[in-house]
């Protein structure tokens, strides 16, 4: 068969494929609509997950390449039921400011800031805002994280150890609460405490923040640490901590002078084990890679459920159209079609009716994607390589669940097709 023979063939099985939609718009719907949802499935939750990835990347680089983080309980996916065999770590000693003072003066450590979150009401006037994001931090919290403060300033060690009521806001909590107006020197009420505002606090939004808290797609303040203990009564048994090495110690050295001193504090002997959790970057990623292959494995299940409905609906479809196009495959047959031209033909059906499926699945995810993106903190991307999948499933749907009515027609007789009434 010559080229444009080929090119006339696949027109041609194209045209019919959207001839059969029109004649059969429920069927060919449900076929579209299943191939949609599986290819919307894999663009939709592949872009989610990129741009979450490329959000939870840009946080660990602004705590610093060589940052490690301690934290109470252990990053993992271990099921804790409450009992000691499944949780010990409940019973562990909770990180104090203490700690962290202690570990700071390391020679090999930078610096370590104590962090822990919680939520609070905020007022200013007649202005509320019922559950906004309240963190405390110790002293040099600004060295772990990629924000900065324009107009005020950061609270200063006197004012941490004296418990100063003084408060940082975001832009979202600024708005909110001012308006237009500009916040600082003014006082608003965290959970009914007097604060004043001493800076605004510029944060890029993103999916998970410096880890240890949320992010800042949020309205979120930022107190000193003694201030929130004291005056805001906020829980710090859950306290983590950010520690960065001196430049040029290698991470491992200062790793292991922390755990040395931490269990020098806590007074552990040789053969205890460890009351806190060391955990370097690499684990977290560790971690979040566990966690978006779990997403992964419900995306390709989603998908291939809506591929195999879109499946079915390409069966009904080209089984309606072989049958009742039984005369005009016998008179093609009858003027020298091969079966291979004919299975050709019908292959192209399918694969087109899948293919219009995809076409909706993409455009959807295109627009869900790009409300992702404009409306919250994950920088949603449709990547061409998970196009490339989604497209390739839809076309590899056709073939695969049009290959037996294809068959089925390439097979009749054509004299038998030629009687067909």
């Amino acid at each position: 068969m010559s080229f444009s023979a080929r090119v006339f063939n696949l027109l041609e099985g194209v045209g019919i494929a959207f001839d059969s939609i029109r004649a059969n718009k429920v069927r060919a719907a449900l076929t579209i609509l299943g191939v949609a949802v599986g290819v919307f499935t894999v663009v939709g939750i592949s872009a989610a997950i990129y741009g979450i990835n490329r959000s939870v990347a840009r946080d660990f680089e602004a705590a610093g390449p060589t940052s490690f983080f301690i934290y109470k309980f252990p990053i993992d996916f271990n099921v804790c039921d409450g009992s000691d065999e499944t949780c010990p770590w409940i019973h562990y000693p909770a990180l104090t400011t203490a700690e962290g003072d202690a570990l700071a003066r390391l020679p090999t450590i930078r610096g370590v800031t104590t962090h822990v979150g919680s939520s609070a009401t905020f007022k200013y006037k007649d202005r509320q805002l019922r559950s906004g994001l309240l963190d405390l931090y110790t002293p040099g919290w600004t060295d772990v994280d990629g924000g900065d403060i324009s107009p005020g300033r950061s609270f200063t060690y006197a004012e941490n150890e004296t418990a100063a009521r003084v408060v940082l806001i975001n832009d979202l909590m600024a708005e909110r609460l001012f308006g237009d107006m500009d916040p600082i020197g003014k006082f608003i009420t965290i959970n009914g405490q007097h604060f004043r505002v001493i800076g605004l606090y510029h944060y890029k939004a993103s999916f998970l923040g410096t880890p240890g808290r949320e992010g800042g797609d949020r309205p979120r303040a930022i107190v000193p640490f003694e201030s929130g203990r004291r005056h805001l009564s906020v829980w710090t048994r859950w306290a983590d901590m950010t520690v960065k090495p001196v430049d040029g110690v290698p991470r491992d050295v200062a790793m292991d002078d922390v755990i040395a001193r931490l269990r020098s504090i806590r007074g552990l002997g040789p053969a205890e084990e460890n009351t806190f959790f060391v955990t370097p970057q690499e684990k977290l990623f560790e971690f979040w890679n566990k966690l978006t292959g779990v997403f992964f494995i419900v995306m390709f299940v989603l998908s291939a459920i809506g591929l195999i409905v879109g499946g079915v609906g390409v069966i009904a479809i080209m089984m309606i159209s072989v049958t009742e196009r039984t005369r005009e495959i016998g008179v093609r047959k009858a003027l020298g079609a091969t079966r291979w031209t004919i299975m050709w033909q019908f292959l192209v059906e399918a694969v087109t009716l899948t293919g219009v499926g995809a076409a909706f699945g993409l455009l959807f995810g295109a627009i869900v994607t790009w409300l992702v993106r404009s409306n919250t903190p994950i920088e949603a991307t449709m990547t061409p390589f998970w196009i490339a999948v989604a497209v390739a499933g839809s076309a590899l749907t056709g073939v695969l669940f049009g290959i037996l009515p294809a068959m089925r027609a390439a097979r009749l007789d054509p004299v038998e097709a030629l009687r067909y009434e």
